[in-house]
């Protein structure tokens, strides 16, 4: 059954429901289109594309402050304070807002998952690779699949996360 995490001011909705894994799959649904999981590429690209005209760096840290305040629980102050954050970026303000609620709730999701080690710290990794490091978002996306939770875990402290 699917939970509503938050409708976006254009009508777009993100929610969690049960994906091939777990109960934890973040959908998004934007206004006339079909449902779907949005992967990391997909906004990656979308975020490096937009990294262009803001500056990479600002959507890092823009980025870093929902990280700080990301939990396993779904928290409504932080889904407005993503609004709000989002507003920063004019023209972009609701795709802005898409993603990094889309984001964040991956990182409940990962906070979330029975066997995950290094938990939201993962998204944290990709994004700095993408934003910070100019990593491809290929690369960003898939950097830490197969790779020993130990290593991306001494990797991710010698970032500072």
């Amino acid at each position: 059954m699917a939970v509503l995490i938050k409708t976006i001011g254009d009508g777009s909705t993100i929610e969690f429901d049960k994906g091939s894994f777990d109960e934890w799959c973040v959908f998004l649904t934007r206004k006339g289109q079909t449902r779907y999981a949005p992967t990391d590429i997909l906004y990656f690209k979308e975020l490096k594309q937009l990294g262009k005209k803001y500056g990479h760096k600002k959507i890092y840290h823009d980025f870093v402050k929902i990280y700080q305040y990301t939990h396993s629980k779904i928290n409504p102050k932080l889904l407005d304070g993503i609004t709000n954050i989002a507003r920063n970026y004019g023209e972009d303000q609701v795709i802005m807002d898409i993603w990094f609620t889309v984001i964040y709730a991956g990182m409940v999701a990962e906070e979330n998952k029975q066997h995950a080690v290094l938990k939201k710290r993962v998204k944290r990794l990709g994004m700095y690779q993408l934003l910070i490091e100019n990593k491809s978002p290929e690369y960003a996306a898939s950097f830490s699949k197969g790779k020993k939770w130990r290593d991306l875990d001494q990797l991710m402290k010698n970032y500072g996360f």
